[in-house]
C-alpha cells in the first residue's frame, strides 16, 4: 500500500454543555484529525489526538507542525506492507511525550487506512492474549452545579452503571457537595474514583482525607502536579487510610512509567491513548506495567470524537484485564460529532467490538469539514 497524501486539520468539537474541570473551562475540545489517502483507489484512513498543555505539553498548533515533522522524518512509511512497517518507524522515534498526541492520530490513521485495504478490524494486528468480547464502562462526572451533577448521576444509574469517576477542584466545600450527591444517589453502589488533575498541593490533600474516607473514595487520581515533591508524603496518608492513588498526567511515556515504578509512590495508572502516543507504545507501556504487577484502567481524554473512542474500544478489548474503562463518552458529551454515528456503550456501560474494517467506524466529511479550523495542512511524499 502506497500512501499518496497525508492531511492534518485543526478541529473544534462543540460540547452539549460547558464541561469543566479543574484545569479548562470546557466550552469545545481542541483536537487534531489526520487523514491518509492510500491505494490507486483512493481509500482513506483516519485518526485523531487530544493535545492538551496540562497533560502532554503539546498545544494543537503544535500537535499539526509535530505531525508535520513525524511525515518528514526520513523514516516513515510511505509503503506499507505490514503492521511492523508502522511499529518499527514509532520504535525509533524518541520517547518524547510531547509529540505523543500528534504521533497517536497519525499511528492511528496509518493502522486504519491498513485495516481498511486489507478489509480486517485493527483489533485483529495485535496480539489476543488479554482479548476481552465486550467491557464495561463506568460513568464520569465532570465539575458541575448540584442540579446538573445530580441529573448525570441519575442517567448512570437508570443505566444500571455502578462504576463512577467524578472530577473535582480545590474548593473543600464545592467538593464536598458533589460527593454528597452522589451518595445520596448511589447510596453504597458506586463504586467511586475521583480525578483531581493535579492541582491539590500537599495541605489540601491532606485536607480532603477525612472526607474521602466519610464518602468512601476508593481511587484517587493525580492529587497533586507531575513534580510535586510531597507527593510520597500524600501517598503515605492515602495509603494509612486504604486509599489507592492512581497516575495519569504523571505518566505519559515509558521513561515516566519506570520513574513511577521506582518511587512507588503511585499503586496504579491511568491508560490514555493519545498521552501515550497510540497503541503500539500504549500496550508496550501495558505489558510493563503486567509484569511489575501495577493494576491499570483503560480512560480517555475529554472530548474525544468517535474516531479516538473507536480507538479506544480497540485498547479496552485488547486489555481484559484492565480494572476500569472510562471512554466512549461522545454521544452523551458532543454537541456535533466527526463520525457517522457515535461511539457509546449501553446499559450497565456494556460495549462490544465495532464492525466494519480499520477503527470500524465511518467519517462524516461533511461535519469534518464545519468543524476545522485554520489551514489544513497537507503533504505528499
Amino acid at each position: 500500500m502506497e500512501i499518496s497524501q497525508i492531511k492534518a486539520y485543526k478541529v473544534a468539537l462543540p460540547f452539549l454543555m460547558p464541561i469543566p474541570h479543574a484545569l479548562t473551562k470546557g466550552l469545545h475540545s481542541e483536537n487534531v484529525v489526520v487523514e491518509i489517502i492510500a491505494g490507486g483507489e483512493g481509500l482513506k484512513g483516519y485518526g485523531e489526538g487530544t493535545p492538551r498543555k496540562y497533560v502532554t505539553g503539546e498545544t494543537q498548533d503544535e500537535a499539526v507542525e509535530n505531525i508535520r515533522h513525524l511525515i518528514r522524518h526520513p523514516a516513515f512509511p510511505w509503503k506499507v506492507r505490514k503492521v511492523s512497517d508502522i511499529s518499527s518507524f514509532i520504535d525509533i522515534l524518541p520517547d518524547e511525550k510531547k509529540i505523543n498526541p500528534a504521533l497517536c492520530a497519525l499511528e492511528t490513521a496509518l493502522l486504519d487506512v491498513l485495516g481498511r485495504e486489507r478489509g480486517i478490524n485493527m483489533v485483529n494486528f495485535f496480539p489476543h492474549e488479554f482479548l476481552a468480547s465486550k467491557i464495561h464502562y463506568g460513568g464520569a462526572f465532570p465539575l458541575s452545579n448540584g442540579k446538573t451533577l445530580r441529573e448525570y448521576c441519575l442517567i448512570m444509574k437508570k443505566m444500571d452503571i455502578r462504576k463512577i469517576k467524578m472530577k473535582v477542584g480545590k474548593s473543600l466545600k464545592k467538593n464536598q457537595q458533589a460527593l454528597e450527591i452522589i451518595r445520596g444517589v448511589f447510596a453504597d453502589e458506586g463504586d467511586l474514583k475521583i480525578d483531581v488533575n493535579g492541582v491539590w498541593d500537599k495541605e489540601l490533600a491532606l485536607l480532603h482525607l477525612p472526607l474521602l474516607k466519610e464518602y468512601r473514595v476508593k481511587i484517587v487520581e493525580q492529587p497533586l502536579g507531575p513534580d510535586d515533591p510531597d507527593i510520597s508524603l500524600v501517598a503515605e496518608a492515602m495509603d494509612r487510610n486504604g486509599i489507592v492513588l492512581m497516575a495519569d498526567e504523571s505518566t505519559c511515556s515509558f521513561k515516566d512509567m519506570e520513574k513511577m515504578v521506582e518511587a512507588g509512590n503511585y499503586k496504579m495508572v491511568n491508560i490514555r491513548l493519545s498521552k501515550m502516543g497510540g497503541l503500539h507504545k500504549t500496550l508496550k507501556i501495558v505489558d510493563y506495567l503486567r509484569k511489575k504487577g501495577l493494576p491499570f484502567q483503560i480512560a480517555c481524554h475529554l472530548g474525544e470524537s468517535g474516531l479516538l473512542s473507536a480507538a479506544g474500544r480497540i485498547l479496552g478489548l485488547l486489555c481484559r484485564d484492565a480494572l476500569y474503562y472510562d471512554g466512549s463518552y461522545d454521544a452523551l458529551l458532543l454537541k456535533q460529532n466527526i463520525t457517522r454515528e457515535p461511539v457509546s456503550f449501553g446499559l450497565r456501560g456494556e460495549a462490544f467490538p465495532l464492525t466494519g474494517p480499520g477503527l470500524g467506524v465511518e467519517i462524516n466529511e461533511e461535519s469534518l469539514s464545519q468543524l476545522t479550523v485554520g489551514q489544513v495542512l497537507t503533504l505528499t511524499p
